[in-house]
C-alpha cells in the first residue's frame, strides 16, 4: 500500500479528519487510499500556532486517508482562501498542489516505521485467520463466565 509521511502535527490533523488539503510543491497521479506516516521530527512552531498540546505519536504509521482529486494552486491568494482545510502557515509558494482528502481513519495501534520522500510503498504483514466470527460454543464455558457483565 502506498503511504506519505507527514510532520506532525498535520498527520494527526489528517486522520481526524479536520485537515482536507495536504499541500505539497509536486504533482502525483496516484488517487485511492494510502497511509500517512508520522516522521519523527514534530514541527514545534505550528504546533504552537495551532494550540495543540496533547502527546503526538512519531516514527509510526498513524492512519490511512482516501486522495480524490490534486488541486493545482496558481497564485498565493487561492491557497490563503483554502487556508482553514490545509492549515499550513503563511509561507506560500507559487508552485503548490493541495491532495484534496477524505475517508480519514486513524489506526487504533501506530505501526512503528522509517518514513521517505514522496509515496513509498509499505508492505503491511497480514494476519490470517481461517474464521473471522468466534463462534460461542467453541469457547469453553470458563472463558465465558468470565466476561459475564463485563460489557
Amino acid at each position: 500500500m502506498k503511504c506519505l509521511s507527514v510532520s506532525q502535527p498535520f498527520a494527526d490533523l489528517i486522520i481526524s479528519g479536520k485537515k482536507t488539503i495536504e499541500l505539497r510543491n509536486w504533482n502525483t497521479n496516484f488517487r485511492g487510499e494510502f497511509l500517512i506516516h508520522a516522521p519523527i521530527k514534530i514541527r514545534i512552531d505550528d504546533s504552537k500556532r495551532l494550540k495543540i498540546k496533547k502527546k503526538l505519536i512519531t516514527g509510526a504509521i498513524v492512519g490511512k486517508v482516501e486522495l480524490y482529486k490534486v488541486k493545482k494552486y496558481d497564485s498565493i491568494k487561492e491557497i490563503k482562501s483554502d487556508q482553514k482545510f490545509h492549515f499550513a502557515s503563511k509561507k506560500f509558494s507559487t508552485k503548490t498542489f493541495g491532495f484534496l482528502l477524505k475517508n480519514s481513519k486513524s489506526l487504533r495501534i501506530p505501526i512503528p516505521w522509517k518514513g521517505q520522500l514522496g509515496f513509498f510503498d509499505v508492505d503491511l504483514p497480514k494476519t490470517k485467520m481461517k474464521n473471522k466470527e468466534i463462534v460461542s460454543e467453541i469457547i469453553d464455558e470458563e472463558n465465558r463466565y468470565q466476561w459475564i457483565g463485563r460489557h
